[in-house]
């Protein structure tokens, strides 16, 4: 168990790295499975996913397309749960599977109302991959094929989500301590 500081909150680890790449390993596993033959377009989202998204991909096997969006929905440390704008789609949605890859899905009103903005396009399928899932914080119903763990309402860092911008190049994913 180890402990890190960033700025003026400490952390300490809550997933050990291999514990992350097992569950990785595994949704990509039935991503393959369920995805066979579809060439899905996995869309990952700036900035936090682009750790899972990386490590997802060594682990798909279809053929498949990724491309990377950011949103405008943050304010400070929380979402707004309303996405101003989806930056950086130029694929054709049209007739796709698309698998959204989100680090993590707290409240939901920020993925239901990207799921809303990507439907317009009209994709064969909109799916949700996400790292983390917090049932407890869901504010809305979403159908999460996809997702690597379950964890509970606690301030988390590393594996490419930050406190502050700060502690996304951590292996491991460390809570907050009080």
């Amino acid at each position: 168990m180890s402990i890190v500081k960033i700025k003026d909150k400490t952390f300490k680890t809550f997933i050990p790295e291999s514990e992350i790449q097992q569950r990785v390993k595994a949704v990509a596993e039935k991503l393959n499975r369920d995805m066979d033959g579809k060439n899905p377009l996995f869309l990952a989202v700036l900035n936090g996913s682009f750790v899972f998204a990386a490590d997802l991909m060594r682990y798909i096997t279809i053929p498949s397309e990724i491309s990377f969006v950011k949103l405008a929905s943050y304010q400070g440390t929380a979402s707004t749960g309303e996405v101003k704008e989806v930056f950086g789609v130029t694929e054709e949605l049209h007739g796709r599977h698309v698998v959204i890859v989100e680090d993590i899905v707290d409240t939901g009103l920020t993925m239901k109302r990207m799921l809303e903005t990507l439907g317009t396009r009209e994709p064969a399928s909109l799916h949700i991959c996400s790292l983390l899932v917090k049932p407890d914080k869901l504010q809305v119903s979403l159908d999460i094929e996809y997702a690597a763990m379950e964890i509970p309402n606690d301030f988390i860092v590393g594996y490419g989500l930050d406190y502050d911008q700060q502690g996304r190049n951590l292996r491991d994913i460390y809570r907050i301590i009080e």
